[in-house]
């Protein structure tokens, strides 16, 4: 999903842009899933008029100053993208909407021309996104509860260390807590931890001082070098993770190495094994589990359990206050929408693209044929040894009658 550089360049395009213009006219989607929490007429009415004073960002939000509020806020969501028409814009390729499609786009969650002629729309393929109305967008949640920016306000070495020292859960779990930090997602936080060389399923609190580092120095160079270039993912350093994200576990390499894929805070996660080490407590741990695996002792999946249950605190799932929602699709609306309206047809016929991209989707299923597999075999076992058991049973049975 956009995370903090494709979210901070889309604010620089429209504080580049839009600044000082008025809006002469603005079209809001009928769509109460994204337009959250007002209607379509009051959002066009709280527009019209009003003239663009400055354009902010925390985390992965956006939100858009006027000469009087209320405010438009933007919540990207897993695919939301900013367009300026005539402006080149970072396009998030779940998100892309081609140039020679209709303008608005049939996607389109909220349209605006300003004074000038100038246009920009927000569109939202998946409807994930939110967008409001508020008076104050900083001092409400989502965006009041989020940690420091990882751009605006970045922790100083010592901070980071202080902080760190006292989380025993998995290290990229902690940076995927937006309330911990906010603005690093799934491909930042492991493009940050392969620049470390820390291996992602560490425990925050057992990294050394040289990982604390380290880790300080990654995250400003990864976020510094995508908005050098626009958050362009074409134009990363060729030798960052990112760019092998995508394939599939077996053909996946960076400079040379093999990347592997595993689950850290219920996210496909991209490493490299060979650079990025468990260390101390963890390593033994999983030395020794890989020893009985190769011995043949026990059958692999309880290994996995047990550890799972013994380093609860270090891989469990940083949750927010109020918890998070599992990732998946909402009901849809049974409403068919015209023009700049949610069209959820084309969103289903879209999909096809939109899983080729979607990297955590595939290797989560096949974590979970992976699992169903393991369960389908163990209840198998299960039905064996109890109908041996009946048998056994009833033939004791018939021995003591004769």
């Amino acid at each position: 999903m956009p995370e903090l550089p494709e979210v901070e360049a889309a604010r620089r395009a429209i504080e580049e842009n839009c600044l000082g213009k008025k809006i002469t006219k603005a079209l809001i989607a009928d769509d109460p899933k994204v337009i959250d929490g007002v209607s379509r007429a009051d959002f066009e009415a709280s527009l019209l008029g009003k003239t663009i004073v400055s354009a902010h960002r925390k985390g992965k939000n956006l939100w858009l100053r006027l000469d009087s509020p209320p405010f438009p806020s933007f919540q990207f969501g897993m695919a939301g993208a900013i367009y300026i028409k005539g402006v080149a814009v970072t396009k998030y390729k779940r998100s892309a909407v081609k140039d020679t499609d209709e303008w608005p786009s049939k996607y389109s969650k909220l349209f605006v021309e300003l004074d000038d002629g100038l246009e920009f729309s927000f569109t939202d393929k998946r409807r994930f996104a939110r967008v409001r109305l508020l008076k104050d967008p900083a001092s409400v949640p989502p965006i009041s509860e989020l940690g420091p920016d990882a751009l605006l306000e970045p922790m100083t070495g010592d901070e980071l260390f202080e902080s760190l020292s006292k989380k025993k859960i998995a290290i990229k779990t902690l940076l995927l807590d937006q309330s911990y930090i906010s603005g690093i997602g799934n491909w930042v936080a492991d493009e940050v931890l392969y620049q470390a060389r820390i291996h992602p399923e560490q425990s925050a609190a057992s990294l050394s001082k040289e990982n604390y580092g380290n880790l300080h120095k990654s995250i400003k160079e990864v976020i510094k070098k995508s908005l050098e270039v626009g958050a362009d993912s074409s134009q990363f350093p060729s030798n960052w993770i990112f760019h092998s994200r995508e394939k599939k576990s077996g053909k996946a390499f960076v400079d040379g190495r093999k990347i592997d894929f595993i689950t850290v805070g219920s996210r496909t996660t991209a490493y490299v094994p060979e650079l990025q080490k468990l260390s101390g407590q963890q390593a033994a741990r999983a030395g020794s589990k890989q020893a009985n695996k190769r011995k043949g002792h026990g059958d692999g999946v309880n290994d996995d359990v047990n550890e799972a249950a013994s380093d609860e605190e270090v891989n469990g799932s940083v949750q927010s206050k109020k918890g998070r929602k599992p990732r998946g699709q909402g009901k849809r609306s049974s409403a068919k929408r015209k023009s700049i309206e949610s069209d959820d047809e084309d969103n289903a016929n879209d999909s096809e693209d939109d899983d080729d991209d979607d990297n955590d989707d595939r290797h989560d299923e096949d974590q979970k044929n992976k699992t169903r597999k393991v369960t389908n075999n163990k209840q198998s076992k299960v039905e064996k040894t109890s109908k041996k058991t009946v048998q056994t049973s009833q033939n004791s049975k018939k021995k003591k009658a004769k």
